[in-house]
């Protein structure tokens, strides 16, 4: 166990953020099959399942960051190739993969929908409504560790968050990249630890 968890999982100052855990971007349909089948691999989904429901139990809130489009993708970037991908496969319009995934929403969720950019604390307001929550600890579930989370830790870091990273509740590929960014930068700015690590050393 990481001695810093329990400082950090403070009642009243944790929130979870889940980054386009989506269909649109996790699913069968979604633009990096290769994502999907990683974030399967690591149990993703159920491990963030234990991270949503012990939120809950505690009252921390859960919010659910999600990458969506207007309509016909007004205001959307198109400045780099991931932008082009997505657009690609995702088409121009609001879809059912823009939607958190239904086994990890509940109605007591709040949904922020991310219109522009990688983060969801520059392209939402994030930021504005954890600080008014009194929030310090983001607990960061998700995808992409090469893209979303890596610039959401980096924003939530220089915003004076501390940032708690499941490391089998977030995935990237190529795996190997993925690991390589874990263990060389993100380890560098957020407490990384198992999910059942997490769960266990919060307090009730």
């Amino acid at each position: 166990m990481s001695s810093r968890l329990p400082a950090l999982l403070a009642p009243g100052r944790v929130a979870v953020v889940l980054v386009e855990v989506q269909s649109g971007v996790m699913g069968a349909a979604a633009p990096w099959p290769a994502l999907s089948e990683e974030a399967e691999r690591i149990g993703l989904v159920s491990n963030a399942a234990k991270l949503v429901g012990a939120a809950r139990a505690r009252g921390a809130p859960v919010i659910h960051c999600t990458a969506e489009n207007l309509a016909g993708r007004f205001g959307r970037n198109v400045n780099a190739k991931l932008f082009a991908t997505a657009a690609k496969v995702r088409g121009g319009n609001a879809t059912e993969g823009d939607a958190p995934l239904p086994e990890l929403h509940d109605p007591s969720d709040i949904v922020l929908p991310r219109y522009h950019g990688i983060s969801p604390m520059t392209g939402s307001p994030l930021d504005s409504l954890l600080r008014n929550a009194g929030v310090t600890t983001i607990i960061l579930v998700g995808v992409s560790v090469s893209f979303a989370i890596l610039n959401t830790t980096m924003d939530a870091v220089n915003r004076a968050y501390q940032v708690i990273l499941p490391a089998d509740a977030v995935a990237g590929f190529p795996r190997e990249y993925a690991e390589a960014v874990m263990t060389n930068t993100l380890s560098m700015l957020a407490t990384i630890a198992p999910t059942d690590t997490i769960v266990d050393s919060w307090p009730a």
